[in-house]
């Protein structure tokens, strides 16, 4: 069954290739996902190699995964839909415990 999620990640563009560096917790206590990317931060190109990045790692179209917040910022909250929590973390492992 799927269903729509929201997953945090903290993006690093200009990482010299596209990588999943793992799960960390923030000050709060709150899992995110660490990813880099080789696009630059400009134009919205750094969140659309996010997008493509993690729609071809969860097997999902692009149009399925959206930045709900955060689109200027390094830390950002990804809208998505079609997947469940058991296939996000078969791909992306799972998170830490807050």
């Amino acid at each position: 069954m799927s269903s729509n999620l929201r997953l945090a990640v903290r993006l690093t563009p200009r990482g010299g290739r596209e990588a999943i560096d793992g799960w960390a917790v923030d000050g709060d206590g709150r899992p995110y996902l660490k990813v880099r990317v080789a696009a630059p931060p400009v134009e919205g190109a750094a969140n659309a190699a996010l997008i493509a990045f993690l729609a071809k790692a969860l097997g999902l179209s692009k149009s399925s995964l959206t930045i709900a917040s955060g689109a200027g910022a390094r830390l950002k909250l990804i809208d998505i839909a079609g997947c469940d929590l058991v296939s996000l973390e078969r791909v992306l492992g799972q998170p830490p415990k807050g």
